[in-house]
């Protein structure tokens, strides 16, 4: 019997639906110099799904994962004036829900 390969997945997401969705080979991890490589990416995810979103505040909420915590991924935030809202929640899966000052969708 084959055993199934788990695969890791990172979600990012707002009230209009999926903004970016990224998959990590088995046995790759995140490290801070990834997660900033993964938010390059959602910064231009946003530009091209939200035209004009960019220009309001931007807010991750993060589940337990630790590389949004690095001094790298720190600068990144405070280079585009992203914030984390910081939750205690105990949830198995990477996800991220961005939360914005646009009450619509495009």
């Amino acid at each position: 019997m084959r055993s199934a390969k788990k695969i890791m997945g990172t979600v990012f997401w707002d009230s209009c639906g999926v903004l970016l969705f990224e998959t990590l080979q088995p046995g790759e991890t995140i490290n801070a110099a990834r997660y900033c490589q993964t938010l390059d990416k959602l910064r231009e995810a946003i530009r091209k799904k939200r035209p004009g979103q960019l220009i309001n505040r931007v807010i991750l909420q993060h589940d337990n994962a630790t590389p949004h915590t690095a001094r790298v991924t720190q600068g990144w935030l405070e280079k585009y004036g992203w914030e984390i809202c910081h939750t205690h929640q105990t949830i198995q899966t990477s996800h991220h829900l961005i939360s914005t000052s646009l009450g619509h969708c495009n």
